[in-house]
């Protein structure tokens, strides 16, 4: 936006200073322009690669199914008709679609989402892929052997790394009843880590966060909770309902985490994304 008068000034000044003065200008911006441009002589190995982006986020939807209290309801505020202006008033939970659970969710004294360095919600991600088993056993549990077959094929899980289940349960996301899996006695069932597993990773690699693309870290059947309160415990976060893990290389990928610091949050839903 210019001020009144802005472009007349600017012409008269031009006009004053000559054609020499504008041809330095196009000289120095055509040599500026060069320097951008990529020359014929540069080796094609030297190019750099170009970057992917994917997005590991379910849409927030109303009705998106949640392990426990009510799932999002939304209604319409304003309207374009009516206000000449569209807004929207969201109810749910802070455990809601693709979500955070921050320490202090299981673990009393633990720190909260504000509280959280930012430098934390940037990490090497590693895939931990039982879709296969998954697909026989809705039960099925992230074990140590699962990490230390990762290790064989793709290499040591990094310090601080986002270690992450790929279960293919957030094809199911859509269907409440099927994400949830629960059996005739309300019990649900769909795959999570094990706290073997949850133990090794805190022990041995000094990993930053797990997530999982179910409903819980823990497996759908569990009554005690184990990997909540062993790795929220351990003052680390861990990320639930994940989508399109299998979309994305098992090794590779960096993690960037967009979560709001909700005042006193014990979690909250993100927008997760994943460069490669």
């Amino acid at each position: 936006m210019c001020l009144p008068g802005t472009i007349e000034a600017v012409r008269e000044q031009t006009e004053r200073e000559g054609i020499s003065r504008r041809a330095a200008l196009a000289g120095g911006g055509a040599a500026a322009l060069a320097l951008l441009a990529p020359t014929a002589a540069e080796p094609r190995g030297l190019a750099r690669k170009k970057r992917r982006v994917a997005d590991l986020t379910h849409v927030f939807r109303a009705g998106f199914p949640v392990y426990t209290g009510d799932e999002p309801r939304r209604r319409t505020l304003k309207t374009f008709a009516n206000d000449g202006f569209y807004s929207q008033e969201w109810t749910f939970g802070e455990h809601s679609g693709t979500h955070m659970d921050a320490p202090g969710h299981f673990v009393e004294g633990r720190r909260l989402v504000p509280q959280l360095r930012p430098e934390e919600l940037f990490a090497p991600i590693a895939v931990i892929d039982i879709s296969e088993r998954a697909g026989r056993d809705p039960d099925a549990e992230i074990r140590p052997a699962d990490l230390r077959r990762y290790e064989r094929r793709y290499g040591r899980i990094p310090r601080g790394a986002a270690v992450l289940m790929n279960s293919g349960w957030d094809a199911r996301a859509g269907d409440g009843a099927r994400y949830k899996n629960a059996d005739s006695s309300g019990t649900f069932h769909f795959p999570g880590w094990g706290a073997d597993a949850v133990t090794w990773l805190l022990e041995r690699r000094r990993a930053g966060v797990i997530g999982v693309d179910t409903m819980s870290l823990d497996p759908g059947a569990a009554t005690v909770f184990a990997a909540h309160v062993s790795w929220l415990g351990s003052d680390r976060y861990g990320l639930e309902g994940i989508a399109n893990l299998g979309k994305i290389p098992p090794r590779g990928a960096q993690l960037i985490v967009g979560v709001i610091p909700w005042e006193a949050g014990s979690g909250g839903p993100c927008r997760l994304l994943a460069r490669y």
